[in-house]
């Protein structure tokens, strides 16, 4: 069962990303502060849904939530600065997003840089344990798949409508056959034989 509050402010921003251990594509961050009476049967982990509840959910969350956030760090910024700073931009652009400063923030995973001098907590697998960062997961991953399959037409043999741009293995022969593409991050072993030297 998730919880709604974890600092008792009222002003409790949750935030989460999607699409770090993509090969392709942006990292999409999210941020959602919830009502204090919000409530639905089907928001979980976004990880934990299906496409479909994603999508019904996402409506509902932007309705319903006193204010969110999304933001988009795109491949060539993931390259020049690495995923996980990357992660961190996205948080902190998502925030800056929201109309409402925050009270508090809290984050899923176990990082997190200052935001403004708003106290923040980290929760490891945060996005199934409170209602802000479930939120904030369905959207960022929403916002993420939706821009995936947009480009998906453009390159199709990567077929990312399916993947999104993760390291399956069709995926991965597709890189090998066809080799990179824009969209593809360049810092990122985008096959397994890249750890081989050539003698």
């Amino acid at each position: 069962m998730l919880k709604l509050n974890y600092s008792g402010f009222s002003l409790e921003a949750g935030t989460d990303e999607a699409g770090r251990g993509c090969l392709s594509g942006p990292v999409v961050a999210a941020a959602v502060i919830l009502p204090e009476n919000f409530a639905h049967p089907f928001l979980n982990d976004s990880k934990q849904l299906s496409e479909k509840k994603r999508a019904l959910l996402r409506p509902i969350i932007e309705q319903e939530a006193l204010a969110f956030g999304v933001s988009f760090v795109w491949q060539k910024e993931v390259d020049a600065i690495n995923v996980l700073q990357a992660s961190l931009t996205g948080m902190h652009r998502s925030i800056e997003a929201l109309k409402v400063l925050p009270e508090f923030i809290i984050v899923d995973g176990n990082k997190f840089k200052n935001y403004k001098d708003i106290p923040h907590k980290t929760i490891v697998k945060g996005d199934s344990k409170y209602m802000s960062i479930a939120a904030a997961s369905v959207l960022a991953k929403t916002y993420r798949d939706e821009y995936m399959e947009k480009i998906h037409n453009d390159f199709p043999a990567y077929n990312w409508k399916k993947n999104k741009g993760y390291p399956t293995k069709e995926h991965r022969n597709a890189i090998r056959e066809f080799g990179a593409t824009i969209h593809h991050r360049k810092s990122f072993k985008l096959l397994p034989e890249q750890l081989k030297l050539e003698l």
